[in-house]
This record gives structure tokens, C-alpha cells and sequence, in this order.
């Protein structure tokens, strides 16, 4: 876990390279962060989120498994990595916050639950899944062919990807061309890097050169290597990046595409096992929440709008199987 000091001091480090304004109150705490001149509210990072709610629903709860009912409680895995807007820590160093923390709470409200965050790296929320201690992930989990083998989707939020260069990079991504011989930062094991490996094997296959693929830890490391022009950009979850854009008003998302690939819209998903009898539960409780605003009102106070779906989908069309 990132200490407190670690974090003021991380934020610090942004608003030196001009990224960032903090504010905060009289204890030192940053609350609140927006582009370097900017104007108008900031986005909200302080503990105090004043979460938005709404009451249950008994035929949708009714839906539920018994055993799930009676206990009360809707264990949930999300990432521990600090990936804002997705799933990060406010700045007491302890409370989760985020938009996929919102969205799950409002799940479990209409559910009459009460939820219950477990957070853990990537790999480990599809263990606890596999092993039955989490009734559903909610992690910007993209549905794909592979994955609907072994879980259940409801669907929630489009999935976008999105390239990221500094401010009057003059670069424009549309395809795999457009990439070739840059120096790209990318997440491990995610459908990005999937996708990125793909297109620098396609530039390799048309006598272009390939893309120099870059890893790092933590987002933090990923945007310091981009103002510092170690890399050239950045390829992750459009959510991240428009956060970044947003708040630090230092780069600019110079491409966005479908999670799922080339042809077909890629798609956001709570995530429970296969046959748990839950997924229904779920997309009913999203269907609810579209329908009475909470969902709106969620993704716009995140800057999210633009990945709103009109209707929960239970395990749509996917991220095509990889070719062996």
C-alpha cells in the first residue's frame, strides 16, 4: 500500500512538472485536483466522495441466489492498483474510490446488500472468483470469448481503449502503421497489450518496424516517462486517460478504439463465475439503475458519459479467441 506521504509526495511531483493543481485543507491534505490554471471544480479525490445511492428493489433482489440473500453481503474484488478514474485510494490512503467503487455500490443498493471491497492484483480477482470468495469483480473487465468459458458477464460501461501523447504531438493513431518504430507504454497481461502486440506484428509482416513496447509499475510512472519523452505514448483504458487529460492538461488522447478489436464494440462487465446465479441479478440491478438516473449521474461526475449503455447485455459477443 502507497503510504500517505508517498501519495502527497507523488502529486507533489505532478504539479512541479505542471500537471496538476492541488487543493486541500488546512492539514495538508490534497482534495481535489484540476488542470494548472484551470477553472471551475476539480475532480474530487479526498475521501469524502458523498457516494451517490439508491434504495432496493425486492423483485430484483428476489433474483439473487438464497444464500447470498440471507447473508447480507456482496463481496466484490476490484484492483489495488491505483488507476484513477477505475479504482484508487483518496487521499486518506485508505478508502477506495472510483468510478467502478460507485457503480457496485449502486448494484448492491438495489440488491439490498451491503458490499463488501476486497482489493487485489489482477491475476488474484479472477483466483477468488475461480475460488468462490468473490461474488462478482468489478475492474474494467473487458468480456471476451476466452473468459466466457469460465465466468458470466452483465454488462456496464463500453470499453474503449486510447492512445496518449503530450499536448501538440502533431500524432494522430488510426491504425497499426501509425505506431510503427514508436516507443509505446502498455500494461501487462491486458487486452491493450494484446492488441498492441498484434498491430506491431502487422507492421512487421508489411516491412514496417515494430512497436518498442515499454512496461512500468504504476500509472504514475507511465505519464513521468511521457513528459519526460522516454516514450512517445501511452496505450490503456479510455477512462484512464481522459482522467489524466483532464486533470493534468499536459497531454492529449491522440486515438481511441474498441476494446474488443477491430468490428466490434468492446464491452465493461461485472464478472461472477460461471453459472453462480447471479448475472442475472446484476444486469436486472444495471437495467434499474439506468433507468432511474443513478447510473447517469455516476459516470457523468467521472467524466464517463461518453461509456454509457442503454442496457445491460448478459455475455455478449467478445474479444475474439486467440489464433493459434
Amino acid at each position: 500500500m502507497t503510504s500517505r506521504r508517498t501519495l502527497l509526495a507523488a502529486l507533489a511531483s505532478l504539479t512541479a512538472l505542471g500537471l496538476v493543481t492541488a487543493c486541500g485543507s488546512g492539514d495538508g491534505a490534497v482534495d481535489e485536483i484540476k488542470p494548472e490554471g484551470g477553472k471551475g471544480t476539480g475532480i474530487n479525490i479526498g475521501p469524502d466522495q458523498k457516494r451517490v445511492h439508491t434504495a432496493k428493489v425486492d423483485a430484483i433482489a428476489g433474483k439473487l441466489p438464497e444464500a447470498v440473500r440471507k447473508r447480507g453481503t456482496l463481496v466484490l474484488g476490484v484492483s489495488a492498483k491505483s488507476n484513477p478514474p477505475l479504482a484508487f485510494r483518496a487521499t486518506d490512503d485508505k478508502t477506495l474510490i472510483g468510478v467502478e467503487l460507485d457503480l457496485a455500490t449502486l448494484v448492491a443498493d438495489t440488491l439490498g446488500l451491503k458490499p463488501e471491497f476486497d482489493p487485489v492484483s489482477w491475476e488474484n480477482l479472477f483466483v477468488g472468483l475461480d475460488s468462490g470468495k468473490y461474488d462478482a469483480v468489478f475492474s474494467n473487465v473487458t468480456v471476451t470469448e476466452e473468459r466466457k468459458d469460465k465466468y458470466d458477464f452483465a454488462t456496464y460501461r463500453l470499453d474503449d481503449l486510447a492512445f496518449e501523447a503530450k499536448k501538440g504531438s502533431g500524432w494522430t493513431v488510426k491504425g497499426p502503421e501509425d505506431v510503427s518504430g514508436k516507443r509505446i507504454a502498455v500494461g501487462s497481461g491486458t487486452n491493450q497489450e494484446k492488441i498492441l502486440v498484434d498491430w506491431s506484428r502487422q507492421n512487421e509482416k508489411a516491412g514496417r518496424k515494430g512497436v518498442d513496447i515499454k512496461y512500468y509499475d504504476n500509472t504514475t510512472d507511465y505519464y513521468l516517462a511521457l513528459q519526460s519523452g522516454r516514450i512517445d505514448g501511452y496505450l490503456g483504458p479510455n477512462p484512464t486517460v481522459a482522467y489524466h487529460v483532464a486533470s493534468a492538461g499536459q497531454t492529449e488522447a491522440v486515438g481511441k478504439f474498441s476494446g474488443a478489436g477491430a468490428g466490434l464494440q468492446g464491452k465493461i462487465a461485472a464478472t461472477t463465475k460461471k453459472d453462480s446465479g447471479l448475472v442475472a441479478a446484476y444486469a436486472a440491478a444495471i437495467d434499474h439503475l439506468v433507468e432511474n438516473g443513478t447510473y447517469a449521474e455516476v459516470l457523468k461526475r467521472w467524466g464517463l458519459s461518453s461509456e454509457a449503455v442503454q442496457k445491460s447485455e448478459i455475455n455478449p459477443p467478445g474479444l475474439p479467441r486467440t489464433e493459434n
